[in-house]
Parts: structure tokens; C-alpha cells; sequence
């Protein structure tokens, strides 16, 4: 609907500086003439838009405006604030729970929620809790911090590194931080960082916008996956499936099943859950597999016989 788009072009407008007419052509699917009279109907609406010519010309709306909390619907506000709750069960963080507090008084009427997300697994460890307040702390204060860090392989250095950003993915939390000592960003998991010593030094460059930062990284220090094919008992279809979200691709006549699964190399949990279901379950591929496996499987038959 066109009111639909008018509103969207105005809160899109709200949340960026210069917007050309091209682009917000092609963000809401219409074309730039149509986008030209949308930003004449909303000028005429009395929100002051700003037009800027030249190469790098567009759209803008006054700064301070701020946009009338009355035009929000109630399953904005409810999204809104399931995705703070969300957010506060797995930091938490005075500044979230504040802001989550003003946006129940700014719409007091009780919003009806049906999507409820709890991060509390990785809130309930305080030691990962203590070390997201003093990196946030050393991010919006630009200030470099010395890291004990110990790999996945197991191997130890101590760093000091410019910390960026912080993100919640595969059920952890990683920072992304540009370390001095390899001049390149890379990205350390939280829980494999030792104890932080905070520096009184400033950052030695000006580091661009995280968004952008966080998937150049990860994608530039892409983890290897590994492609499983296990042959499964039928009395474990559900929880391997839950555990390991692999793709059966083939049934047999006693419910027995093949999984593929594309696991990260480096991760521990899918190798943990294999071991669980040891005997309800055969890796067929790969054979480097099998073979850490049984190399596994000896070493705990060894250490209980001693």
C-alpha cells in the first residue's frame, strides 16, 4: 500500500544521512518518478524533508526531527521489545534494560507477544558476562586492551588488539577486533580469551563501520566445514536431528536412516554428540573420521583400564 511505503521511506530516511532517489527507488521497487512524488506527498505531510544536489546529492530529514510515536503499531512495539528481551537474556547490560523500560512507557498500552527468545544459556556465565562489560567499555572508549587468546588447536599468545564490535552467532559470543600485531581484524571467541587487561593507549587508526567489518572477517577467515555421512539406529532420529540438523537422504525398511551433516571443522559439540550416540550410530564418510573416532575410543577404554 502506498501509505504503507511513504511511512517506510520516512523511517528509512530517519535511520540514514543522503539517500538518493535511485536508491530508495530500488529499496521500496518503484521506480525514481514514483519515488519523486512519494517525497512531495510527505514534504506536504509536514515532515521537513532536505534535498541536496550534486554527486553525492539526495534525500535527508532534518536533523532532530523526530518521528511521532503514535504512527508506531502495536506489533512494531511488540517486536521491538522482544528483540531487547532477547537481547537482555543474554547480556545484561544496564543501558538495554534502560532503554527496554522507556519504550514500555512510551507505549504503555501491553503489547500482545507470540515470538519469545531467551539467549539465557550464554547469560548465565558471569566470567563471559564480566568480559563483554570491560570489551564494550574499551570499544566506545577506543581504547586497546592485552588478551591471553588460545585457539582451537590449542595454541596460546598474548595479543593487544583494538576491540570493534561485539556479536552473538552459533550460540557464542565472538569479538571482532584489529589486532596490532598481524596489522589485520580478526575475530577471537569470547570464551577462549583469558583475563583482559585494560590500556590507557587510544586506538592507532580510525576503524570503519562494524556491519561491514564483522562479515568481511568472518567471511575472510571462513572455517572449514566437514561433510559427515553417518548411517543412524531409528530410535535416535529425533534427537540427532535436533542436535546435529543434518539431511536424512535415505529411509530403510526398519526406520534405520542415512544423515549428511556439514559440520565446522574446528567445533567440538557435533563431535561430543557423535561420541553420545556412539552406539546407535556408524560414520560411514569420511574415513579420517572413523579413524579419530577409534583413536578417541581406545584412549577412554585405556585411561579406565589403568
Amino acid at each position: 500500500m502506498k501509505t504503507d511505503r511513504l511511512l517506510s521511506i520516512v523511517i528509512y530516511l530517519l535511520n540514514h544521512d543522503v539517500v538518493s532517489a535511485a536508491t530508495l527507488a530500488e529499496r521500496f521497487e518503484v521506480s525514481k518518478r514514483t519515488i519523486l512524488r512519494d517525497i512531495e506527498h510527505i514534504s506536504l505531510a509536514g515532515i521537513p524533508i532536505q534535498s541536496t544536489l550534486g554527486a553525492n546529492g539526495g534525500y535527508s530529514i532534518m536533523e532532530g526531527y523526530k518521528i511521532d510515536g503514535r504512527i508506531i503499531s502495536n506489533e512494531v512495539t511488540a517486536t521491538i521489545i522482544t528483540a531487547l528481551q532477547g537481547l537482555l537474556s543474554a547480556y545484561g547490560n544496564k543501558r538495554y534494560n534502560e532503554a527496554l523500560e522507556k519504550i514500555s512507557t512510551a507505549f504503555p498500552q501491553k503489547q500482545t507477544q507470540n515470538i519469545f527468545l531467551d539467549f539465557g544459556a550464554s547469560g548465565e556465565n558471569e566470567e563471559i558476562q564480566t568480559k563483554l562489560k570491560i570489551l564494550e567499555t574499551a570499544i566506545n572508549s577506543k581504547s586497546p586492551v592485552e588478551v591471553p587468546y588460545e585457539n582451537t588447536l590449542g595454541n596460546s599468545s598474548c595479543r593487544l588488539i583494538e576491540p570493534v564490535a561485539l556479536n552473538y552467532r552459533w550460540y557464542a559470543w565472538y569479538l571482532l577486533a584489529f589486532c596490532t600485531s598481524k596489522q589485520d581484524y580478526r575475530i577471537f571467541k569470547v570464551a577462549r580469551i583469558g583475563e583482559i587487561k585494560p590500556t590507557k593507549l587510544s586506538f592507532s587508526i580510525v576503524h570503519d563501520e562494524p556491519t561491514k567489518l564483522l562479515e568481511k572477517t568472518f567471511q575472510s577467515g571462513k572455517r572449514k566445514v566437514i561433510d559427515i555421512t553417518i548411517l543412524c539406529k531409528a530410535e535416535i532420529k529425533i534427537p540427532i536431528c535436533e542436535y546435529l540438523g543434518g539431511r536424512i537422504t535415505e529411509t530403510q525398511e526398519n526406520g534405520d536412516f542415512i544423515m549428511q551433516i556439514h559440520a565446522l571443522e574446528d567445533e567440538r559439540m557435533w563431535f561430543a554428540m557423535l561420541l553420545s550416540f556412539s552406539d546407535k550410530l556408524e560414520v560411514l564418510q569420511p574415513e579420517s573420521l572413523k579413524i579419530r573416532l577409534i583413536e578417541t575410543a581406545k584412549n577412554i577404554l585405556s585411561l579406565y583400564q589403568q
